[in-house]
């Protein structure tokens, strides 16, 4: 059966993310999807609730000292912040590491060399990635192409007009965790997307600030980004890119 999978969804667990998980849930079927990973910032979930026709993928995004590093089909939360430290308790858990967003501030290829050998694959398209870098994502897959690492999409969504925005599809014999973790192991997965709005990011960076109890000079610099944010949605509505 073919699935089609957004690998990177926040919720409301993360300080930034917006969603509840029955919303999650809504929007992917909207969207089309048969499954979703939930990868909130450094936690993970050990139980999931089940929706009829969806799969919830139990995941995470560690923080570490190299980036932000996958952890899918993980429940178990991952304490080390050293990457190598993180990737080996993704992977003794029975997950998959996978680096997010790898070029979306960094344009350097040779950082990641040395990361090859402790990951399961690399997210070549993230919606949110190309805000700083527009080339982030291309480079992104002609990295994992050239290196031979598994591709994965994910839309990296906080909001739910963001789910579905990163798509992984797959051919996998069943709709169970275990069918679609072979079936991103095979490595035979395409990948495909379309990119968030930067308004998106602003708005979740609001809610962030909420919850943290931000101070005033915190709302102003937001401000400013929102602005920014704002403009490059205009720009990019009226010289026709996506």
């Amino acid at each position: 059966m073919v699935l089609r999978l957004d690998l990177h969804v926040h919720s409301v667990r993360s300080p930034d993310g917006c969603m509840e998980l029955a919303e999650i849930a809504e929007r992917a079927r909207a969207a089309g999807l048969q499954g979703v990973a939930v990868c909130d910032h450094d936690l993970t979930a050990e139980d999931l609730p089940s929706f009829p026709g969806l799969l919830l993928i139990p995941g995470t995004e560690v923080s570490t000292d190299r980036g932000h590093l996958l952890g899918l089909f993980v429940t178990e939360p991952v304490k080390s912040r050293d990457f190598a430290g993180a990737a080996e308790e993704i992977r003794r858990q029975g997950g998959l590491a996978v680096l997010a967003h790898p070029f979306q501030r960094s344009r350097d290829p040779e950082r990641l060399i040395p990361l090859i050998p402790l990951l399961d694959g690399l997210e070549v398209w993230n919606s949110r990635a190309d805000r700083k870098n527009p080339q982030a994502n291309r480079m992104a897959a002609d990295f994992a192409g050239a290196r031979r690492l598994r591709p994965f999409a994910g839309s990296d969504a906080h909001l739910p007009q963001e789910v579905g925005n990163g798509v992984t599809t797959v051919e996998a014999d069943s709709l169970t965790l275990e069918a679609v973790k072979a079936a991103l192991l095979s490595g035979a997965a395409q990948v495909s997307g379309r990119r968030s709005r930067a308004w998106y990011a602003a708005r979740s960076q609001l809610a962030k600030r909420r919850r943290t109890g931000a101070g005033p000079l915190s709302y102003l610099k937001w401000t400013a980004f929102a602005v920014k944010c704002l403009g490059e949605d205009l720009i990019r509505r009226d010289t026709g890119r996506r």
